[in-house]
Formats: C-alpha cells, sequence, structure tokens
C-alpha cells in the first residue's frame, strides 16, 4: 500500500497568490495577502537517527519560536512558535508542524511540506484565526536546518510549488542499541578504592552514584549484582547483599 504526497506547483496554482481568507457565515471575501516568517529560537528538540536500505534518516522534534512580519494584512504580524517534526533521509524528506501568530488575529495554522537535501521546504498550511470563521489556506515555504531553526520562511507571496515524495511502507533499523546486562551472586572481591567489585568472576566499574552503597560492602560478603555491559565495559547497576532486598 502506497501513499503518495503531492506538493508541486500544479496542485498548489489556486495557491499562487498566497493566503487566502474567507469570512463564512457573512459577506464572503478572499483577501490574497504574504507574509515572511523566521523561528530560530530552539527549545525541547529531540532527534533520533535510524537506517534504511538507502541511508541514514533522521527524525528531529521540537519547539522553535521567532515572529511573522512584513505581512500585507497586519493582523498576521507577531509573535511567532512552531511545533515541527522533521524527517529528513539521503534524498529528502518530509515536514509536519503547527504554526501559531500571536498577532492581532490570533493565527493557528498545521502544515505540511516536501523538504529537499538542503531543508528548502515548500507546502501547504491550512488554519484559522481568533473568530471560528476566519479561515486561513496558504502556501508556506522557508529552509530549515537542525542549527539553525526556520530560516527565509514565506506564507503566501506567490510561493513556488515545491516537490513530490513517494512514501511506501518499510522500515528502517535503528542505529542505537540497549547495553546487555549481566548479574551474578556469590562472594564479593572488592578492588583498590572500591573502584571495582567482583563476582562469580564478572568484574564491573562501580559509578559514584553507587559509591556509598559499595562502601557499605566487605570482601568475602555473598551478594548479588547487575551490571550493564557496553563496548567492553561492564558497570554496576545495583548491588545487594544475599537475600537483601531493599
Amino acid at each position: 500500500m502506497r501513499r503518495l504526497i503531492w506538493i508541486t506547483a500544479a496542485g498548489l496554482a489556486l495557491l499562487g497568490a498566497g493566503i487566502a481568507v474567507a469570512h463564512e457565515g457573512h459577506a464572503n471575501s478572499i483577501a490574497p495577502v504574504s507574509a515572511t516568517l523566521t523561528a530560530t529560537s530552539a527549545s525541547d528538540v529531540h532527534t533520533d537517527t535510524c537506517t534504511g536500505t538507502d541511508g541514514t534518516y533522521t527524525t528531529t522534534r521540537g519547539h522553535w519560536a521567532g515572529a511573522v512580519a512584513n505581512a500585507t494584512d497586519a493582523s498576521l504580524n507577531g509573535n511567532a512558535t512552531i511545533d515541527a517534526r522533521i524527517v529528513s533521509g539521503p534524498k529528502g524528506g518530509t515536514l509536519e508542524g503547527r504554526l501559531r501568530v500571536d498577532g492581532a488575529n490570533h493565527t493557528v495554522a498545521g502544515f505540511e511540506a516536501v523538504v529537499d537535501t538542503s531543508g528548502n521546504f515548500a507546502g501547504l498550511a491550512v488554519g484559522h484565526g481568533s473568530a471560528p470563521w476566519n479561515k486561513l489556506i496558504g502556501n508556506i515555504s522557508g529552509n530549515w536546518t537542525s542549527t539553525g531553526g526556520f530560516t527565509g520562511g514565506k506564507l503566501g507571496g506567490g510561493t513556488s510549488g515545491g516537490l513530490a515524495v513517494l512514501l511506501t511502507r518499510g522500515g528502517c533499523r535503528s542505529t542505537s542499541t540497549k547495553p546487555e546486562t549481566i548479574e551474578a551472586h556469590g562472594s564479593l572481591t572488592l578492588g583498590a578504592n572500591n573502584a571495582t567489585v567482583t563476582v562469580a568472576g564478572v568484574s564491573c566499574n562501580v559509578p559514584s552514584t553507587l559509591a556509598t552503597r559499595v562502601a557499605s560492602f566487605h570482601t568475602s560478603d555473598r551478594v548479588e549484582i547487575k551490571c550493564t555491559s557496553a563496548s567492553g565495559t561492564n558497570t554496576l547497576m545495583r548491588i545487594e547483599r544475599k537475600d537483601d532486598h531493599h
């Protein structure tokens, strides 16, 4: 089953003049407008990577703050926030987000766009103003990078169509791995300065968070330990006296 996202010049031909604002329930009107968009102040940004058959994919989720300015309709100007999810692959990617503009019209719009390998995006934004009958439909474009956020953004203003991508079923393998765990029980041997513990031939480094706990034990105590093992290094994560469940 394939899902096709078309964000092309033909698909956006009706929006070439910019944002269309319609007032429903009263005398209808459609007013083409345009504005610029910048959102470079990032917060709560999280990034995950995975590996597909054609290369590495990066998913970035976050919150960016900035402003909408230079609007031909002044009610669209104001402080802007974008909550977005960007998926970037070796041949481009997709962008899904929510734009909020705290101006005279308190505009909120969801948008979807296609992103090229340089971070340039073009897509469609759909939303509303502070009154439920104020509708907003318009082209949205600009550039996004993980270090610079959203720059060179445009709402309306004759934005060109952009790209199209084909999304197919498939998956990718995460590049991150969970550490293995090792458990052992028996007689305890403490290393120099209690830096390591050894039980039944399993030696583990003692992290600073467990230094006080390990100091309460003595060599030859009967204990149970649990350690993580990653990149050839074992690290203690739990130590208990045998039959001690605290």
